[in-house]
Formats: structure tokens, C-alpha cells, sequence
């Protein structure tokens, strides 16, 4: 989640509140699809007042194993898509960068470097977006989770 602090938070725990009562209920993990829809319904209750968050959500089918990535605007509307997807402040710094540095079909340990080369060179231009990353790859037997530092200036 990318976004006003306070909203953040609030979205984390009205979602995480929606995940367990779904997982609860069905007996099963949800599907990335269903959680998007999920996020996305959250954030159009609020269209009037919304909540000033940009999620990104990516997984995989826990059945097909069929990657998943979108993202959401503060209204919930998705944008689904094949490839990769920016949110926040540093957003149109990555965007150009991941069109030309990303690739389809790469290898997990390319694709990680692809992710930090993308992200660094945002947060080194913007202030706003922190003093480092975090870079999740995932898998489909494992998550690899790496946390990158940014200049501190």
C-alpha cells in the first residue's frame, strides 16, 4: 500500500479484518482476483471521502499457480495487467524505467535486479518515497523477501 500513512493503516486492518472473516468463512486462501475485488470494493465505499492509498496486488493462484498483479486508484477502480505495475510518489520515475529495463519471462534473480535498478533510481529522485525498499519475489514454492538502502540525504 502506497499512500497517506493514517489510510494505510486503516485500509490494513479494515482488509486484514475481510481476509480472516473470507478465510473463515470459505475454508480456503482467497485467490488473488477475489482480494482484488475485495480492495477494490473497500476503497469505492469511501468514493466520496476516499482513502488516499494506490494498493498493488500480486500473487499467485493458490490452484493454477497463475501469476497475478494489479493496482487500484483511490476509488478502487483496477488495472490489471501482464507485465508490472507502479504506485506512489516516485511513480512516473519507475514507470519509465521499468518500460525499458523489464522483460517478459525473466528469471527470478534478474527480475530482482530489474526491481532494484527501477527503485533506487526513483527514490533516489524523490525525497518523499524514503530511505529504502523492500523487494519481495514471489514464487511459486517460495517468497524471497530483500531489503535494499537508499541514499540518506
Amino acid at each position: 500500500l502506497a499512500g497517506l500513512a493514517t489510510d494505510v493503516q486503516t485500509v490494513a486492518q479494515r482488509l486484514k479484518f475481510r481476509l480472516n472473516l473470507y478465510e473463515l468463512k470459505e475454508g480456503r486462501q482467497i485467490k488473488p482476483q477475489t482480494f482484488m475485488s475485495m480492495v477494490s470494493n473497500l476503497l469505492y465505499e469511501r468514493r466520496f471521502g476516499p482513502y488516499y492509498t494506490e494498493p498493488v496486488i500480486a500473487g499467485l493462484d493458490p490452484i493454477t499457480h497463475e501469476p497475478f498483479i494489479c493496482s487500484l486508484d483511490l476509488i478502487g477502480c483496477p488495472m490489471i495487467t501482464d507485465d508490472f505495475v507502479v504506485s506512489g510518489t516516485c511513480s512516473e520515475q519507475m514507470y519509465g524505467m521499468c518500460e525499458s529495463l523489464w522483460e517478459p519471462d525473466m528469471e527470478p534473480d534478474h527480475l530482482f535486479e530489474t526491481i532494484s535498478q527501477a527503485m533506487l533510481n526513483a527514490v533516489d529522485r524523490d525525497a518523499i518515497s524514503g530511505m529504502g525498499v523492500v523487494v519481495h519475489i514471489i514464487e511459486k514454492d517460495k517468497i524471497t523477501t530483500r531489503t535494499l538502502k537508499a541514499r540518506m540525504d
